[in-house]
């Protein structure tokens, strides 16, 4: 058998132990021969059990400290620590036990301080040679084609990207930008730091790089945008690594590499959240969430499971989105106690069935209709849907004595010119005024868009971008909110926590954001130019479309609450017996399709509802009608 195949049987661990020991021994007899070189009178003699007491204590200590679990090819400063912390512990213990083997006959004290510092330089030389030399193959043979890429971050997160793109065959990374000012002119795994951010351009121009790589994953969004529009002006692709709350969520891994994207520079800072609040509202109560396949359903799923509800049942018309969030709450939560119900929640019949089996204690209703332009023309499915199926989960609610109705509503129930707008705000009317007549907490939660939920204009926008072409927006003026999906689902659950009954809470969007600057930035993370490469056609206001939403009405007299980012608003009182008598007719124009009754009880309940605006689009710059009020 050949030397390398006996090598190739050994295990590399047991290659290390070995290494190591003879290492010891090698340093415990330099150090006797350096301390007995110092005086050539004296005799270097070694005691029977002198070598094997070394050895051993040695070894043991070696595994108490981990020295084994470090990998040669990565050692570093951690490594070199391990080894220092072993080998001063080791000579502690093994002085000790030769004073009381023979009382330290025939080993000076000075050969117990030199021990350490050769062992030490033992150890370490050959684990950081051996790592040089690993490396130094690596770029020897890596291909001449690999991308040239520059680093825009030189904090922990930018020096363990270029670590790992050391081992990359794809990458080679020629430096670094950061702010830092202590960083000027330092180097970080060999490579520099060639400048701050606002040098960005002209750093990558000059070191010639292919792209850019940003890690920055705790940077806000506000810092998030600038570095972005710094890499737009190289004209280089550009990629960045995960942020710090998406890790932790487990929605990505630790330096993995990806495309930005628009919720990076579109969605706000993380949210801090009264936890202990939400899992006293969540924790071992039994929740029903309808809609519980949607975008903003599913996500509410993830975030009751994942606080301890003791039992979570999820209503969905959908048969496909049902049994995805099935499946996907089942694989992830084993314990929950789990019900999927295929079901409408204006179906009298099986939501009755299921609150007499269930008992709900918490109810999310996410369920509606939410396509404006598509709903114009359906007045009656909008109606029937978003009203009526909402006034009959909320009163099985109050009929069984559940704890607390969410109702999760749309800034387009502010003073609505659609038909979806009209019919979510007489949703709200129904549960805020109910709210006076039940022991049940009545909870109303508004907020503006979603970014990436089913059927929003970012999907819409990314299919027409793949498509080559033309983006495609109503209004070069048209603005609106938008927040992300985990966000809007974590302020739910706050507002949740923070009700006491006949609350309308609207959430904190932020700064309105221009459609236009949307899709423009949008063009530009796919890599394309806007207008020359991908087309934007504005193709005019549609019917019931504002040019920007209102998360309040001016007679709601908002106030802030114990959280910033929720606000309380006064809701506005409507008569019980006008409010029944007219969804009593309205029940009846839904059973016979009559459309035209449906219209006048719309009206009746909202006064400043303008049926022009649904009859044809709507050509005027402000649609706000902050002079005429409901009643």
């Amino acid at each position: 058998m050949s030397i390398s195949k006996v090598v190739g049987l050994i295990h590399p661990r047991i290659a290390v132990v070995i290494h190591d020991l003879l290492m010891t021994a090698l340093a415990w007899w330099v150090a006797k021969l350096l301390r007995y070189a110092l005086n050539p009178d004296e005799v270097v003699s070694f005691r029977v059990l002198e070598f094997p007491i070394v050895l051993v204590l040695q070894g043991l200590i070696f595994a108490w400290t981990g020295l084994y679990r470090g990998v040669w090819r990565f050692a570093s400063l951690p490594d070199l620590w391990n080894i220092l912390r072993a080998v001063v512990v080791g000579a502690l213990a093994i002085g000790v036990s030769l004073f009381l083997y023979e009382r330290g006959e025939g080993v000076p004290r000075s050969v117990v301080l030199l021990y350490p510092v050769v062992l030490a330089v033992f150890l370490g030389v050959p684990r950081i040679t051996y790592r040089f030399w690993k490396n130094s193959r690596l770029d020897l043979f890596r291909p001449a084609d690999l991308q040239r890429v520059l680093v825009v971050g030189a904090d922990r997160a930018g020096e363990a990207l270029s670590r790992d793109l050391q081992h990359d065959s794809r990458y080679s990374v020629v430096g670094f930008v950061d702010d830092q000012r202590g960083l000027r002119g330092a180097r970080i795994n060999g490579k520099p730091v060639l400048g701050d951010l606002e040098q960005l351009p002209e750093v990558a121009r000059e070191a010639n790089v292919q792209m850019l790589l940003i890690a920055m994953p705790g940077a806000s969004t506000a810092e998030m945008r600038r570095v972005v529009e710094l890499c737009d002006r190289t004209g280089l692709p550009y990629r960045t690594v995960p942020k710090l709350e998406d890790v932790v969520a487990g929605r990505a891994q630790f330096n993995e590499i990806k495309e930005v994207s628009i919720e990076d520079l579109l969605g706000r800072d993380a949210v801090e959240l009264d936890w202990t609040a939400i899992r006293e509202t969540m924790t071992g109560r039994r929740v029903l969430i309808s809609g519980g396949g949607g975008s903003i359903g599913s996500e509410l799923c993830r975030q009751v499971a994942r606080l301890g509800a003791g039992s979570l049942t999820v209503v969905e018309q959908s048969e496909y989105n049902l049994y995805r969030i099935s499946q996907e709450l089942r694989a992830d939560y084993p314990e929950l106690v789990f019900d999927g119900v295929l079901a409408d929640c204006g179906d009298a019949v099986a939501m009755q069935k299921v609150f007499m089996e269930l008992r709900p204690e918490v109810i999310f209703h996410a369920a509606a209709y939410k396509h404006v332009p598509m709903l114009q023309g359906q007045l009656r499915a909008a109606f029937r849907n978003n009203v009526l199926a909402t006034r009959n989960m909320a009163d099985l609610a109050n009929h069984y004595r559940a704890n607390c109705f969410v109702l999760i509503s749309t800034d387009k129930a502010v003073n609505p010119t659609s038909v979806m707008g009209a019919c979510k705000r007489i949703a709200e009317i129904w549960c805020q005024n109910l709210n006076r007549h039940s022991d049940t907490n009545y909870i109303t939660v508004r907020f503006g868009n979603v970014l990436d939920s089913a059927g929003s204009v970012v999907p819409l926008f990314r299919q027409q971008i793949r498509n080559g072409g033309p983006i495609t927006i109503t209004h070069p003026e048209i603005s609106r909110y938008f927040m992300t999906i985990p966000e809007a689902c974590q302020l739910i659950l706050q507002a949740a926590s923070l009700g006491k009954g006949g609350e309308l809470f609207a959430l904190d969007m932020g700064e309105p954001v221009k459609i236009r600057d949307l899709a423009e930035q949008m063009i530009r993370l796919a890599g394309k130019k806007p207008g020359s490469e991908i087309a934007i056609v504005y193709t005019g206001l549609r019917a019931g479309e504002k040019l920007f939403e209102e998360l309040f009405h001016p007679l709601e007299n908002y106030c802030a609450t114990t959280h910033n980012k929720i606000f309380l608003a006064q809701y506005r009182e409507v008569s019980w017996e006008l409010l029944h008598a007219q969804l009593t007719k309205a029940v009846e124009a839904v059973a016979e399709y009559d459309e035209e009754t449906l219209r006048r009880c719309v009206s009746s309940l909202l006064p400043s509802f303008r049926w022009s605006d649904v009859a044809q689009p709507s050509n005027v710059v402000s649609i706000r009608r902050h002079e005429s009020g409901e009643k």
